[in-house]
C-alpha cells in the first residue's frame, strides 16, 4: 500500500477488534465508500485493544476472518499495521504511521456513534482529528451527536465530521459470540465464509 499514480487517494480507515467481523462491518465500509466517494476502505484489526477485555480469537484468526469477509468486495482491503505492532493498539499511532507512509492520501476514520461520543477519551485524540476526517454511523441506543470539544478540534484543523446515512443496525460482535455459544445459526449475521471458519476452528463456543 504505497502512494503511486495508480494508488487510491481517498481512503477510509475502519479499525476494530473484529472478534469476529460481521455483516454490519461490511455494510458500514460499503456505505462509507459510496456516500463519501472513497477509493477504498482499509480494515485494520487491532492487535491489543487498550480499552477492551482480552479477545477470544487470536490475531491470526481475526486477520483470516477479515480477509474471508472482504473477498469479492471491490474497494475493501485489509491492513495488518496494528497486528505487527507490539503492545497496546492506539489509533493515534496507526494514523501517524499511515500518514507518514502515504503523505498524498486523504484519510477518513470511520466509526460508530458510540465510539464518536467516547473519542475524546482516546489517547492522543486531538492529534487524530488534526490529521483525518471522521465519518460516523448511527448505532442503536446512542445519541447521534458529537462532543463539542471534538467538533471544535476538527474545525480548527480544517477537518470534517461526515454523518453516514446508512440505517442503524442492531448487530455487534458480542451478539455474534452469544449466538454461537447458544448454538444458533449465523445466517444473515456474518459472511458464510466467516461462519464456516468459526465452525471449523470452534471459536466462541463458550459464552
Amino acid at each position: 500500500m504505497s502512494d503511486t499514480a495508480t494508488t487510491p487517494r481517498r481512503i477510509g480507515l475502519l479499525g476494530g477488534s473484529f472478534d469476529p467481523i460481521h455483516n454490519a462491518h461490511l455494510q458500514l465500509a460499503e456505505s462509507a465508500c459510496s456516500e463519501l466517494s472513497l477509493d477504498a476502505v482499509w480494515f485494520i484489526p487491532a492487535g491489543q485493544p487498550w480499552q477492551r477485555d482480552p479477545l477470544a480469537a487470536s490475531p491470526q484468526q481475526r486477520w483470516d476472518m477479515v480477509n474471508l469477509a472482504i473477498a469479492g468486495h471491490p474497494g475493501l482491503l485489509a491492513c495488518d499495521i496494528e497486528l505487527k505492532r507490539q503492545g497496546p493498539s492506539y489509533t493515534i499511532d496507526t494514523v501517524r504511521a499511515l500518514r507518514a507512509a502515504h503523505p498524498y492520501t486523504a484519510f477518513t476514520f470511520i466509526l460508530g456513534a458510540d465510539q464518536l461520543r467516547n473519542l475524546p477519551t482516546w489517547n492522543g485524540w486531538e492529534d487524530i482529528v488534526a490529521q483525518v476526517d471522521l465519518a460516523a454511523a448511527r448505532r442503536p441506543g446512542y445519541a447521534d451527536e458529537a462532543p463539542p470539544e471534538l467538533l471544535h478540534a476538527l474545525a480548527a484543523h480544517g477537518h470534517r465530521l461526515h454523518r453516514l446515512a446508512m440505517p442503524e443496525i442492531d448487530l455487534s460482535a458480542t451478539r455474534i459470540r452469544h449466538s454461537i455459544a447458544q448454538g444458533e445459526s449465523l445466517a444473515g449475521l456474518a459472511p458464510t465464509a466467516v461462519a464456516h471458519y468459526i465452525e471449523q476452528h470452534r471459536l466462541y463456543t463458550h459464552a
